[in-house]
Protein backbone atom coordinates (compact mmCIF):
# COMPACT_ATOMS: atom_id res chain seq x y z
CA UNK A 1 0.00 0.00 0.00
CA UNK A 2 1.35 3.48 -1.15
CA UNK A 3 0.44 6.63 0.88
CA UNK A 4 -0.57 9.96 -0.65
CA UNK A 5 -0.21 12.78 1.63
CA UNK A 6 -1.83 15.91 1.33
CA UNK A 7 -2.56 18.70 3.33
CA UNK A 8 -1.10 17.40 6.10
CA UNK A 9 -3.15 14.07 6.19
CA UNK A 10 -2.31 10.72 5.19
CA UNK A 11 -4.61 8.28 2.73
CA UNK A 12 -3.69 4.22 1.94
CA UNK A 13 -3.65 3.60 -1.83
CA UNK A 14 -3.11 0.24 -3.57
CA UNK A 15 0.39 1.28 -5.72
CA UNK A 16 -1.16 0.91 -9.00
CA UNK A 17 -4.10 3.32 -8.25
CA UNK A 18 -1.59 5.50 -6.66
CA UNK A 19 0.19 5.41 -9.50
CA UNK A 20 -2.48 6.06 -12.10
CA UNK A 21 -3.64 8.52 -9.55
CA UNK A 22 0.00 11.18 -9.58
CA UNK A 23 -0.74 10.79 -13.48
CA UNK A 24 -3.88 12.07 -13.13
CA UNK A 25 -3.07 14.98 -10.84
CA UNK A 26 -0.21 15.25 -12.29
CA UNK A 27 -1.92 16.51 -15.60
CA UNK A 28 -4.81 18.26 -14.35
CA UNK A 29 -2.48 20.41 -12.75
CA UNK A 30 -0.12 20.78 -15.53
CA UNK A 31 -3.87 22.58 -17.06
CA UNK A 32 -4.05 24.83 -14.35
CA UNK A 33 -7.53 22.27 -13.17
CA UNK A 34 -7.92 22.51 -9.82
CA UNK A 35 -10.50 19.43 -8.72
CA UNK A 36 -12.18 17.37 -6.06
CA UNK A 37 -10.33 13.92 -5.97
CA UNK A 38 -13.47 11.40 -4.33
CA UNK A 39 -13.28 7.99 -3.69
CA UNK A 40 -15.57 5.34 -1.62
CA UNK A 41 -13.81 4.21 1.25
CA UNK A 42 -14.20 0.05 1.67
CA UNK A 43 -16.58 -1.11 4.66
CA UNK A 44 -13.16 -2.56 6.58
CA UNK A 45 -12.85 1.46 7.11
CA UNK A 46 -15.96 2.46 7.49
CA UNK A 47 -17.53 3.03 4.89
CA UNK A 48 -18.10 6.63 3.76
CA UNK A 49 -16.61 8.96 1.18
CA UNK A 50 -13.35 11.30 0.94
CA UNK A 51 -13.65 14.32 -0.94
CA UNK A 52 -10.21 16.46 -1.59
CA UNK A 53 -9.75 19.45 -3.13
CA UNK A 54 -6.57 19.55 -5.13
CA UNK A 55 -5.22 22.69 -6.59
CA UNK A 56 -1.42 23.71 -7.04
CA UNK A 57 -0.80 25.62 -3.62
CA UNK A 58 -0.93 22.49 -1.42
CA UNK A 59 2.04 19.84 -0.79
CA UNK A 60 1.66 16.67 -2.01
CA UNK A 61 3.67 13.69 -1.71
CA UNK A 62 3.28 10.18 -3.04
CA UNK A 63 5.28 7.06 -1.24
CA UNK A 64 5.13 4.02 -3.01
CA UNK A 65 5.45 0.64 -1.18
CA UNK A 66 7.06 -0.97 -4.13
CA UNK A 67 10.46 -0.78 -5.53
CA UNK A 68 9.29 -1.42 -9.38
CA UNK A 69 6.78 1.02 -11.09
CA UNK A 70 3.60 -0.73 -12.11
CA UNK A 71 1.77 -1.16 -15.19
CA UNK A 72 -0.07 1.75 -16.52
CA UNK A 73 -3.72 1.65 -18.62
CA UNK A 74 -4.20 4.49 -20.77
CA UNK A 75 -7.96 3.87 -20.81
CA UNK A 76 -8.24 3.74 -16.94
CA UNK A 77 -6.53 7.35 -16.84
CA UNK A 78 -8.65 8.57 -19.61
CA UNK A 79 -11.77 7.71 -17.92
CA UNK A 80 -10.40 9.00 -14.36
CA UNK A 81 -9.71 12.33 -16.24
CA UNK A 82 -13.08 12.42 -18.11
CA UNK A 83 -14.85 11.65 -14.61
CA UNK A 84 -14.03 15.31 -13.64
CA UNK A 85 -16.22 16.38 -16.47
CA UNK A 86 -18.72 16.10 -13.27
CA UNK A 87 -16.81 18.46 -11.30
CA UNK A 88 -14.50 15.16 -9.62
CA UNK A 89 -12.16 12.78 -10.46
CA UNK A 90 -14.20 9.77 -9.57
CA UNK A 91 -11.16 6.93 -8.42
CA UNK A 92 -12.93 3.86 -9.28
CA UNK A 93 -10.75 0.71 -10.09
CA UNK A 94 -9.18 -0.54 -12.86
CA UNK A 95 -11.76 -1.56 -15.52
CA UNK A 96 -11.44 -4.69 -16.66
CA UNK A 97 -9.29 -5.51 -20.15
CA UNK A 98 -11.63 -5.94 -22.93
CA UNK A 99 -11.54 -9.96 -24.29
CA UNK A 100 -10.79 -10.45 -27.52
CA UNK A 101 -12.82 -13.37 -29.29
Amino acid sequence: MGILRYHNEEFDFDDRMLAHVQIVISTKLRRGENFFLTWTLPVSSGSGRHALWIDNGVPLHITFSGSRPPQINREWIESLILSSATGAVNLVDDPPVASVD
